[in-house]
């Protein structure tokens, strides 16, 4: 029988006691033998219960079983206890948690994460509930307030776009409506496909253009300084859709707003069709709607968006591309699309 040195089940002390009152009594290493396990595990048994291994008299397996049981739940306690001791300040675990933090990244991305990047290291280990009591319910001050940052859904209530926007459902001359879009498009099978949209600023006074592509929720941010009527669109948008390679320029899809009136120049721009979802229909462009509630985030409501330069819009752009995903298996869309591009160039 293979030795084994693992713990000791009831039966196996009852065993160990029947054996101990044998007469001779058998050594501990025939013991051992007997009960398939290596004699220092039997001489530790010995120990925590609190006989001498050199005189073994008076062990009693209910005794001992008890007791194990009772270390077992104690040691259960300890480690649960001490979880958040493994987000100690000063470690390497903490300062990869509150990068990614201060990149509003949320506990469960930071957890997914680490096992991506630290495949080979247990030690950068931690599940997102740890984070949580480690940093929000026993944080502090600006720990604390980083970690609200993440976890803000920036999802409030939007005021409604019919207010928000003059002419907002006014008819757009020749939009081809969603349901005309390609296949491909909407099961996010194929790249190049993208939602678009604005978010608007204080008093409608300013908007800042948001894209995103559906197979990888890679986010390209349009600088509006001077307003956004149809043509300030249009040309901020054939500026920045051109800066990416033919293959992920297949469509756009946008909801009815008068911002779009010049789509058919758009278009001819850049061989792009545009698509136009239903009216009151934002599901139909959930990951613009998705990407647009994180944009508050860094882009109150009532403020003066055209303040933002083309640096900071890039910066935030970049900053939401390099959020991992749980949609994505838990990558970047940076990532996603930097494979996307480096497929292509190889091909």
């Amino acid at each position: 029988m293979s030795e084994s040195g693992g713990r000791l089940s009831l039966e196996d002390r009852a065993q160990l006691q029947w054996l101990l009152s044998q007469q001779p009594r058998p050594s501990l290493r025939a013991i051992a033998a007997q009960l398939g396990r290596a004699p220092s595990t039997i001489t530790r048994e010995l120990v925590r219960a609190g006989v001498d291994p050199k005189d073994p008299v008076g062990y009693q397996a209910a005794r001992a079983q008890r007791l194990a049981q009772d270390n077992a739940r104690a040691a259960g306690a300890a480690r649960h206890a001490g979880r958040p001791l493994k987000l100690s300040p000063g470690s390497r675990l903490w300062a990869e948690v509150v990068s990614g933090l201060k990149q509003r990244h949320s506990p469960e991305q930071i957890a997914h994460r680490l096992r991506t990047d630290f495949p080979d290291d247990p030690e950068m280990r931690v599940s997102h509930e740890t984070i949580y009591q480690a940093l929000y319910v026993q944080g502090r001050g600006s720990l604390r307030a980083q970690v609200g940052d993440a976890l803000r859904s920036g999802r409030a209530r939007r005021i409604p776009r019919g207010a928000a926007r003059a002419g907002k459902h006014a008819k757009i001359v020749g939009m081809v409506n969603i349901s005309e879009r390609p296949a491909e498009a909407d099961d996010r099978a194929v790249p190049g496909h993208w939602e678009g949209d604005l978010i608007i600023g204080a008093g409608n006074q300013s908007a800042i253009g948001t894209l995103v592509e559906r197979s990888t929720r890679f986010v390209m941010l349009l600088h509006l300084p001077n307003g956004h009527t149809a043509e300030q669109v249009e040309q901020a948008m054939t500026a920045k859709i051109m800066t990416l390679p033919e293959h992920l320029r297949r469509s756009l899809t946008w909801d009815q707003g008068s911002e779009m009136a010049r789509h058919a120049s758009f278009s001819l721009a850049t061989g792009i069709p545009v698509y136009f979802c239903d009216p009151r229909s934002p599901w139909q462009r959930g990951s613009n709607e998705n990407t647009n509630g994180l944009l508050r985030q860094y882009f109150p409501k009532s403020t003066d968006l055209s303040l933002h330069g083309p640096g900071i819009l890039d910066n935030v752009a970049a900053e939401l591309n390099g959020r991992p995903r749980k949609t994505l298996g838990w990558a970047t869309p940076a990532e996603k699309l930097n494979k996307l591009l480096n497929q292509q160039n190889v091909a």
